[in-house]
């Protein structure tokens, strides 16, 4: 390892600052991502989100050293890769383990050689060295009876974890993965994602991984939503998001042309439908309930926790408190956090409509 690396192992492995990337030359040329910055922790896991074409994979391939930076900073592991010389990309990307959607296996190698090709590139190893290691990591993750299976042999999810050890059998320091469960169906995407999150951060690698799969955010310590090239909070995409499908719903409710539909009912289907209908509308209204709820108030708490905490410190106060008004409740809320700690700061609910703190609602 290089000194310039030592010393990187103390910041954040991933460093992006003002990047700007276009594609094409003259009047074809498009601007495909706008002033992007983004920060990422060692050991983080982190899902990158938005719809196609947005520059999800673009901004994977210049963190992965894979595509040359035009403009602003990206620093991999303390390199600095714009203008990088291709022997100093290289180096870098011997410290990234790739993951792919397509998988990337030689169909004429078995498991264990495929994953012996990613570790060729390490030639301190020996050959037995490559291969004890190779078989290692495949039976860590769940592979030991497919040593010697080739790729034709194997499901798509046990293609894809031949993919995860041959990405993590040369123990990176950062992991790429590009959409890794757009083939896989549900369970096979959640043992692939959890098999990652828990190889990950067994070994302190830094995971960021490229997704259109709702079901896997869970996995994520931060999600970083990426829209028309530019950064956007997640808070912004949720709503967006929403707003689409509740506008898609209403669209789909007036083309199903219920009117009709229930107007040649007989009276027991009828009844059926309505049932089916209240339902479903209960549902909804439970969802639309939680989502202002359980969702915002979580939200919330984590915020006033990390806003209180900062204000003591840039105080240098031994404690601190946030207040707010919670109308709907008519209560007073305040979060109070204390100096060097770091366990959530309690909190303190009283009545709107009562005492010093009434009075001062009231007549502000």
């Amino acid at each position: 390892m290089t000194a310039a690396l030592q010393v990187a192992a103390s910041g954040d492995p991933i460093v992006v600052q003002g990047v700007d990337h276009f594609y094409g030359a003259g009047a074809l040329r498009k601007q495909i991502l706008f002033d992007v910055s983004v920060r990422i922790a060692a050991g983080e896991i982190v899902i990158l989100t938005g719809p196609s074409g947005s520059g999800k994979t673009t901004l994977l391939t210049l963190m992965g050293a894979l595509r040359s930076v035009q403009s602003g900073s990206v620093e991999i592991l303390g390199q600095e890769l714009n203008g990088a010389s291709a022997s100093r990309a290289a180096k870098v990307r011997q410290d990234i383990g790739y993951i792919f959607q397509s998988h990337n296996l030689l169909s004429a190698l078995n498991a264990t050689q495929n994953v012996q090709m990613a570790l060729r590139l390490h030639r301190e190893w020996s050959r037995g060295e490559i291969r004890k290691r190779a078989r290692d990591m495949l039976e860590s993750v769940g592979l030991a009876d497919r040593l010697g299976n080739y790729p034709r042999q194997l499901s798509g999810g046990q293609r894809q974890r031949v993919a995860i050890a041959r990405a993590l059998a040369a123990r990176p320091r950062i992991i790429l993965a590009d959409e890794p469960t757009a083939s896989l169906d549900k369970q096979s995407g959640r043992e692939v994602v959890t098999l990652m999150q828990n190889l990950a951060k067994r070994d302190g690698v830094t995971v960021l991984l490229v997704t259109h799969d709702n079901r896997i955010l869970d996995i994520a310590d931060r999600i970083i939503h990426l829209e028309d090239g530019r950064v956007h909070s997640l808070t912004s995409a949720v709503t967006a998001n929403t707003q689409r499908m509740m506008e898609l719903l209403a669209e789909q409710t007036r083309r199903g042309d219920l009117g009709r539909h229930v107007a040649g009912l007989p009276e027991d289907e009828f009844r059926d439908v309505l049932e089916k209908a209240t339902a479903e509308c209960q549902q909804f209204l439970e969802v639309v309930e939680m989502s202002q709820n359980e969702a915002f108030e979580g939200m919330l708490s984590q915020m006033l926790d990390i806003f209180t905490q900062k204000i003591v410190d840039i105080m240098g106060a031994e404690r601190a408190a946030l207040f707010l008004v919670d109308a709907g409740r008519e209560q007073f809320y305040a979060k109070v956090a204390t100096a060097g700690s770091s366990e959530h700061a309690p909190e303190i609910r009283v009545p709107l409509t009562s005492g010093i703190v009434g009075r001062v609602y009231q007549t502000g």
